[in-house]
């Protein structure tokens, strides 16, 4: 039941001219229903809605209208009840604006939007601004009827109804339209015409044809302003809807006018008068009979006299000095009611802003006084900080020194078995040399020149392997001395598949030499479009020689473990990908545990037993990679190895 009075409610609200039309048997039977309805109603807040609802069927029978919106809002005020108190007040403020009773509908309209504004009921406050707004537009203040209609409109999103949206979209378009903003007024009537594809609602389509067709009208589009309000007048006389039919034969009426089409103008004009004088719509009546009076002005002056008393008396009824007088002494108080809200408001903010202000000068002494007596208590304590700090300083620096001299010797054992290799073949290159410049002697001795000649080229050639050896073996001792020293910091050209390579026979000789059991290898994938890269050359081969040594320390371990068909690989790739160059050095060995995973990078964090390592290798090489703009990422599984990535951004490439 409070349902189907709830939802009747909204249609007679939203479509009050649905009330005023033939009272047919159906609805005859309704107001039955519903008046059985009120008389077993147990509950006062379903009473209070059931005469709300009565109070808007009977909204064109003004005595029966009254009685039950007035009932309905004394016995909301009785009971408490704010919803219905809203429901009342806007039924009975929409009957005294259909009665033309523009400072009762207002003093009504305005008293209900305050409950319903405190409800933060968004569809009701929504029907209370496009009511209001309805009063300025009758009253002929389009710019005030448009302020309010779009606060309607604001309302109806907020409360997601599409159909309230399109139809307060038509208003704020007949706003526009009648104060000559053409442009704004056919913006919101395209908004409006959206609906019409969709829209199963007659009255709702006649309203928005309707005010198409006029907007059409001011545009000079005169075929579509008459196929729109042809359309409308189909509907209305099929609905018997006299409401938007006195509205459309308007139109078309002063549309004739304006064209200079007497006889046209005067046959519609006709037509809008007596369907506005069925359904007692005053202000379409008020508008047929100007139309009227104005066109038969100049063709019989007794029928203009006539439709100018008619118009004249409306006009007075609607109008007059003491309607204005009332409306404009209720708008005046509203003024004050809205200028005393914002008066409290402001003396309300500033009271909380002077407690704020309290508050926060005690909050201030309280901090003050904490500070001052944390400030003893750290001024006691600093000179012991400053030692300590010193301490940390100078033990820090050692730390790092010492990872460095690890790193330096881990470099010094490869180098040692590398250089071996070019000092042997400097030395037999030597021994043979000597053998062949004896036999060079023998043979100028006895002058034999052919022999000569393939000595000395035997000589040469092995002179140019010493040289090349000699280079290598040169080339390795400078790789050590930059490593060793602290650098300039200075980035330069540097091939890095070439420096990448290197570094991983140093370190693979170098663990070799500590561990002549492991039974590792390694293998390189290397990306030759990589080319040169701007890089701090000491920096980066410490960072790859510290990975290097990780890898072959976890190919290892794992291989003291191990006692199946495993074989320590320790693999380096480089890419380029993107705007990044890639170093991947990826090893199968026992992998990282995910709960140390978050833990390598940290300063002294270390895997290795005590004494094998300081935990600063890794932290040192992702700052290392950071400074060059780049990442140093790991990821590993467990029992499977691990991989790490050093990604440096093209930035750098030379």
């Amino acid at each position: 039941m409070k349902k189907t009075v709830i939802v009747f409610i909204f249609i007679s609200i939203l479509y009050p001219h649905l009330l005023a039309q033939t009272w047919d048997p159906k609805k005859l039977e309704y107001i039955d229903s519903l008046k059985q309805e009120l008389l077993h109603a147990e509950k006062d807040t379903s009473r209070v809605l059931l005469m709300a609802e009565l109070g808007s069927i009977y909204r064109r029978i003004s005595d029966s209208s009254l009685l039950y919106g007035q009932k309905a809002l004394e016995l909301s005020k009785k009971i408490n009840f704010p919803k219905g108190e809203a429901l009342a007040l806007y039924a009975l403020g929409n009957l005294y604006r259909l009665e033309g009773d523009f400072p009762k509908a207002m003093n009504d309209l305005l008293s209900g939007l305050h409950i319903a504004e405190e409800l933060r009921d968004n569809y009701l406050t929504g029907d209370y601004f496009t009511s209001i707004g309805i009063v300025y537009s009758q009253m002929n203040d389009n710019p005030q009827a448009v302020h309010y209609f779009k606060k309607a409109r604001g309302y109806f999103e907020l409360a997601g109804d599409e159909v309230e949206v399109c139809q307060v979209n038509a208003n704020i378009s007949r706003g526009f339209r009648r104060n000559n903003q053409l442009d704004s007024a056919l913006i919101y009537t395209r908004l409006a015409m959206r609906y019409l594809n969709i829209s199963k609602d007659d009255h709702l389509a006649s309203w928005i044809l309707m005010e198409s067709g006029s907007l059409q009208f001011e545009f000079d589009n005169k075929e579509t302003a008459f196929s729109y309000l042809h359309k409308c007048i189909e509907i209305n006389t099929k609905n018997f809807d006299n409401f938007y039919g006195s509205f459309a034969y308007n139109v078309i009426a002063g549309f004739f006018k304006r064209t200079g089409q007497v006889d046209s103008s005067i046959f519609y004009a006709k037509k809008g008068l007596d369907a506005a004088q069925k359904i007692e719509f005053k202000f379409g009546a008020l508008e047929a009979a100007g139309i009227l009076a104005e066109q038969y002005e100049s063709t019989d002056i007794n029928e203009a006299l006539k439709y100018y008393k008619i118009a004249k008396g409306i006009n007075d009824e609607l109008y007059g000095a003491k309607v204005v007088q009332g409306l404009q002494k209720i708008l005046s108080e509203e003024q004050e009611r809205l200028r005393l809200v914002e008066e409290n408001k402001i003396a309300e903010q500033n009271r909380l802003k002077q407690y704020l202000l309290l508050t926060g000068f005690g909050v201030l002494l309280l901090i003050a006084f904490i500070l001052y007596r944390n400030n003893i208590r750290k001024h006691r304590s600093n000179e012991l900080l400053k030692s300590t700090l010193s301490n940390l300083k100078s033990t820090q620096a050692q730390l790092i020194q010492s990872e460095k001299m690890a790193s330096l010797g881990e470099l010094t054992a490869g180098i040692a078995h590398e250089i071996q290799n070019p000092l042997n073949f400097v030395n037999n290159f030597s021994e043979i040399n000597k053998e062949l410049i004896a036999e060079l002697k023998t043979e100028v001795k006895n002058g034999n020149l052919e022999e000569i000649n393939l000595l000395a080229n035997d000589i040469e050639a092995n002179e140019e392997k010493i040289n090349h050896h000699g280079k290598r073996a040169d080339s390795i001792v400078k790789g050590m001395l930059q490593h060793s020293q602290k650098g300039s910091g200075q980035k330069e050209p540097t091939d890095i598949n070439a420096m990448a390579e290197e570094y991983l026979r140093l370190a693979y000789h170098g663990c070799l030499a500590k561990d002549v059991t492991l039974n590792a290898s390694f293998v390189t994938d290397l990306d030759k479009s990589i080319g040169n890269v701007n890089v701090v050359q000491q920096d980066i081969s410490r960072v790859l020689l510290n990975l290097y040594t990780n890898a072959f320390y976890a190919v290892a371990e794992r291989q003291k473990k191990e006692t199946g068909d495993y074989q320590p690989t320790v693999t380096l790739t480089t890419k380029r990908k993107g705007e990044f160059i890639e170093i991947s050095v990826k090893d199968n060995g026992n992998g990282i545990p995910d709960k140390i995973k978050e833990k390598i990078f940290q300063p002294f964090f270390t895997t290795k037993p005590t004494g094998q390592g300081t935990g600063l290798g890794l932290s040192l090489s992702y700052d290392i990679i950071k400074s060059h703009g780049g990442v140093l990422k790991v990821e590993s599984e467990e029992d499977k190895g691990s991989e790490f990535i050093i990604k440096i951004p093209l930035d750098f490439v030379a």
